[in-house]
């Protein structure tokens, strides 16, 4: 398939901008290309969403602490996080199918890795490894897309990207306990990490033969200092608050985190005297000059906060509490996914291009009221509490996030220019990441700190479960009053420009599918 350049901004941190289209719109190759791209990009959302469930499992098997058990799921968001925009950099410079090629290929070798783990040191080091591995396969997806299809296809495109995100959010949780439940050959938990191997084998050796290769005219350079900065400013504070209950809160972990502005100073500054020298520095400061911007960049970190602590808690509360099997604990979500699923279509088509910020607002307030009313039945019916009793309350959660995730990287991009769209969409993923990590990191703080021994099941984790929701009902707050900060206006998704509406797509991944659900 041959293709030709049209020059357009080369900015490109996740995949949205742009460079070639191919002269024959009727190569179908491109649709086999698309469905190679799609299915791991399902891949990488399955195995997300699947991992919570079976987390349980995991530690019974390798008798995981539970700075291990956070690290295995927090370690995949920050090894993520760290490495998305250098991902996508590296797919204009050195070329997105090849980058694709090494993503899959160290995806589904990290997958074998995590499958086959024999303690919790070699696992949390799998994910982190396929963390990485998914920061350079994932920023490839739409970029491939962008070049591989001519303009007048690009929305059935994306259209069908957003439907398979949703799958993968759906079937992720289900698919894991179907899994772990079954318990094929003995191997309990470990099948969920192994399915990844036919279906990333199939997707390299086909992506070799039907991706046709491209690069970015124009590529900005790669600002490896400023990874350094900001993935050890996270670090500082993410490694302590892990690690720190077990360790009885040493002094070096308040050190650590009490260092964190200065890093983050030393970052701004850097990124500052890049942008002076060269024009290519990591996240472009000038961004977050719009107000609007600058507010969703904040709303998107603290709800990354507010799932994370959620989804982790909640399953640990189903299985270690409530003494569930993996499978019930599954069936128990099915009523959120579904909500979301409903909530998110109706909130992009219909409510927020007529009521604007106010619809967002109503989500965060709907989901605090949701987790206000789950707490009640909590302590009503205790340790009696039955799945169809908690789907009212996790209907309403699922209904108050679709009307928030779906339409929010819109919102954040609506006033950004759009040469800067590519940096932007970039960063609100990356920093949607970050949150989910912090938030994983805090449950040591929210959840494990009030059980006094976590060796132990039933009452206390329901208990701890109660006190973690009412943290994130008051993360969800600060949500409500940020969100004012956004554009008040009637916004109509995508805004007519292709990078923005190519970035909303690819953010709904981490707010629908990376958000464990299970």
């Amino acid at each position: 398939m041959s293709t030709e350049t049209s020059k357009t901004s080369p900015e490109n941190d996740f995949g949205p901008a742009p460079e070639e289209t191919p002269t024959d719109p009727a190569d179908r190759r491109r649709w086999l290309a698309l469905a190679i791209v799609m299915t791991a990009a399902f891949m990488d959302l399955v195995d997300v969403t699947i991992v919570n469930i079976a987390i349980p499992s995991m530690r019974s098997d390798l008798g995981a602490s539970t700075s291990a058990i956070q690290w295995i799921t927090a370690g995949y968001a920050l090894a993520f996080a760290a490495g998305l925009i250098t991902g996508g950099r590296l797919g204009d410079i050195y070329g997105r199918k090849r980058l694709f090629l090494i993503g899959i290929a160290g995806f589904t070798a990290a997958s074998l890795l995590c499958g086959v783990a024999g303690n919790p040191g070699v696992l949390v080091a799998s994910r982190l490894l396929q963390g990485s591995m998914a920061a350079l396969m994932v920023p490839q997806v739409l970029a491939i897309i962008h070049v591989t299809f001519p303009p007048h296809e690009r929305g059935k495109v994306f259209g069908m990207f957003g439907a398979i995100v949703g799958l993968g959010a759906v079937s992720g949780p289900m698919l894991g306990a179907l899994l772990t439940e079954w318990n094929l050959f003995g191997l309990e938990w470990r099948p969920i990490f192994l399915i990844n191997l036919p279906v990333g084998i199939a997707g390299l050796i086909l992506g070799r033969k039907f991706i046709t290769e491209s690069k970015a005219p124009q590529a900005l350079r790669l600002d490896l200092v400023g990874v350094v900065l900001a993935t050890l400013a996270m670090v500082m504070l993410i490694y302590p608050l892990t690690q720190g209950r077990e360790n009885d809160w040493p002094l070096w972990g308040f050190l650590c985190m009490g260092a964190v502005p200065l890093v983050i100073a030393a970052f701004i500054a850097y990124e500052k005297h890049k942008t002076a020298r060269d024009g290519s520095p990591l996240v472009e400061l000038s961004l977050f000059k719009v107000k609007s911007f600058a507010a969703g960049i904040a709303v998107q970190i603290t709800f990354g906060i507010a799932t994370g602590i959620f989804f982790l808690v909640w399953t640990l509360m189903m299985q270690m509490g409530l003494g569930w099997s993996a499978l019930r604990s599954g069936l128990t979500g099915i009523p959120f996914s579904l909500a979301v699923s409903v909530s998110a279509g109706m909130s992009v088509q219909k409510l927020v291009p007529r009521f604007g910020r106010k619809v967002l607002q109503a989500g965060a307030l709907i989901m605090a009221a949701s987790l206000v009313l789950y707490i009640w039945e909590s302590q009503r019916y205790g340790m009696e509490i039955t799945s169809w009793q908690m789907a009212a309350p996790l209907i309403l959660l699922g209904l108050g996030m679709g009307l928030v995730v779906a339409p929010l990287t819109d919102v954040i991009l609506s006033e950004v220019p759009r040469e800067h769209a590519g940096s932007a969409s970039g960063l609100i993923n990356t920093t949607q990441q970050m949150g989910n990590a912090l938030g994983l990191g805090l449950t040591s703080v929210v959840y494990f700190g009030v059980i006094e021994n976590d060796l132990l099941f039933g009452a206390p984790y329901v208990e701890a479960f109660r006190n973690a929701l009412w943290w994130v009902v008051a993360v969800l707050v600060v949500i409500f009053g940020v969100m004012f900060a956004l554009p008040r206006r009637q916004i109509t998704p995508g805004a007519g420009h292709e990078a923005e509406a190519g970035a909303a797509a690819e953010a709904a991944g981490p707010a629908l599918g990376k958000t464990p659900v299970g």
